[in-house]
């Protein structure tokens, strides 16, 4: 099960920014994506160097290891002006991570979007739904149902999301 972290842990976190313009008055720039769920607890179990070759293998893909701590992974996304004035959400690194979006919905302060993963590490199919409480704020929830490394997954995580600030400073898009 610990080998299914890494995949999870990016497709979490990267499906906590295809949520990011559910409502066009979202605001631009820098947010912050918070990411909990069952596999993330088991962190503290690792050791340091199998979390390092992980955290390699993240990089070598083209990603950054969120930070993890206490269940929870933090990470920062940058969100241009024209990604926030898009009606559907912007799938960042959907190519990378081998998952591809089918029926992205919005009604409102709502955006819904299902997933299917089809490569070598992840397979299965999922649901991302998230909420805007204001235009710098929201919060969501991920489910998936498949496998990851070879190790059977049905997992849901919990995602929030809030704005920090209109510059993003070295954070890409």
């Amino acid at each position: 099960m610990r080998k299914a972290l890494l995949p999870l842990v990016l497709l979490s976190s990267l499906l906590a920014s295809t949520a990011n313009s559910a409502e066009n008055k979202i605001r631009a720039g820098l947010w912050e994506m918070t990411t909990t769920s069952d596999l993330l607890k088991l962190v503290p179990q690792i050791a340091p160097d199998q979390m390092q070759n992980w955290m390699n293998l993240a990089r070598q893909n083209g990603f950054e290891m969120p930070d993890i701590q206490d269940g929870a992974a933090m990470s920062r996304t940058c969100i241009t002006q024209e990604m926030a004035d898009q009606k559907n959400p912007p799938y960042l690194y959907q190519n990378q991570s081998g998952c591809t979006a089918n029926k992205p919905t919005h009604t409102g302060n709502k955006a819904k979007l299902d997933f299917v993963c089809s490569s070598a590490r992840l397979s299965g199919n999922g649901t991302t739904e998230g909420i805007f409480t204001s235009p710098e704020s929201f919060s969501g929830r991920t489910e998936f149902d498949g496998v990851a490394l070879g190790n059977p997954v049905n997992e849901h995580a919990d995602i929030s999301g809030r704005w920090i600030s209109a510059s993003c400073e070295t954070v890409q898009p």
